[in-house]
């Protein structure tokens, strides 16, 4: 089968590479978004799907707008492929790129669809607080993610993932299940299912405001927010800005599901009735832990922070490093 890969972040890595790996698919080439500066010395860095592609000396295609790139678009027509697979590449793809494979366009979308369509599904889904996600392979079509559906894999998210270790495990899942599609859909074993529109939610690209934590929220959102926009959810510490990297909600909707010591230190605070403070005041602090903050309801365990212009530290380290006091205040 004949393929021309569209992808550009990491996540779209694990399906690139098993597409390269197996004998019964030829990648012609890649689509990729154009290189761009990256922090560290600011040099022109290409995405991690470029880099693969290069490695493996495919012809690579960076339009500026696909859709108005006359020369991608011949080239691409040229080529005859069978199917189009696309994983988070960043750009819409218009009707007429759509109608160019035998077999159409192939997405494979980090969301069990209908819920959360859209660029940011797996940061929003931990920000609700979901229990449970997975990867839909889908039939593209000129809506945001509204095509017919073809297969679906799931996973449990466990309370202490983050969007980065969620990421990492979808992609890996998304690899196998675009595979699986693609062979089935060849062997016309498979059947799209169109999408229940009054189902779908979505997941919009995440905005600054989004990562302002507001100490008056429960501990069990604070901590969905925070790790569903991981790293850069900000608070104020000493006039000063903070990233919150890691928190543990100590908080009785989700006890349960926390690992036996964080369990264990939730006992300890249920035993001293005194505990009692403003939202974003530092309560308690736990050796080899950290800061326990009040909350708008519940009590938040630090577990990670980054000072500016700091590396990321743990809280018990940030404990240590700042000489915290009880009483002390996050903004």
């Amino acid at each position: 089968m004949k393929v021309v890969f569209f992808g550009t972040p990491q996540f779209a890595v694990p399906t690139l590479e098993k597409l390269l790996n197996h004998s019964d698919f030829q990648v012609l080439g890649v689509v990729t978004q154009p290189d761009k500066r990256r922090e560290r010395g600011n040099k022109m860095t290409p995405s991690p799907v470029k880099a693969i592609a290069l490695t493996h000396h495919l012809p690579v295609w960076q339009p500026e707008k696909i859709k108005k790139d006359v020369e991608t678009l011949t080239q691409l027509q040229q080529l005859n492929v069978d199917v189009f697979v696309v994983v988070a590449y960043g750009q819409i793809l218009s009707k007429k790129i759509l109608n160019m494979p035998k077999l159409g366009c192939i997405n494979v979308h980090g969301s069990i669809l209908p819920k959360y369509r859209g660029a940011a599904p797996i940061q929003w889904c931990l920000h609700d607080g979901e229990k449970e996600t997975g990867i839909t392979s889908m039939l593209m079509d000129v809506g945001m993610d509204t095509g017919a559906m073809l297969m679906k894999a799931t996973t449990p998210i466990n309370i202490l993932d983050n969007s980065q270790i969620l990421a990492e495990r979808l992609a890996v899942i998304g690899a196998d299940l675009l595979i699986e599609t693609l062979l089935n859909l060849e062997g016309g074993e498979i059947e799209a299912i169109p999408q229940d529109h009054a189902q779908a939610t979505y997941a919009p690209l995440i905005q600054k405001e989004d990562y302002n934590l507001d100490w008056s929220k429960s501990a069990f959102d604070l901590h969905n927010q925070i790790r569903g926009f991981y790293p850069n959810c900000t608070a104020t510490f000493r006039n000063q800005s903070i990233k919150i990297t890691a928190t543990a909600p100590l908080h009785p909707v989700c006890v349960d599901e926390l690992p036996p010591e964080l369990q264990e230190i939730f006992h300890k605070i249920g035993e001293k009735t005194t505990v009692a403070g403003d939202p974003g005041e530092v309560v308690l602090i736990t050796k080899g832990m950290g800061a326990i903050v009040q909350t708008g309801d519940g009590l938040l365990l630090l577990r990670e922070v980054q000072l500016a212009g700091k590396r990321p530290q743990s809280g018990w380290d940030f404990v240590n490093g700042t000489r915290l006091t009880l009483t002390e205040m996050f903004g």
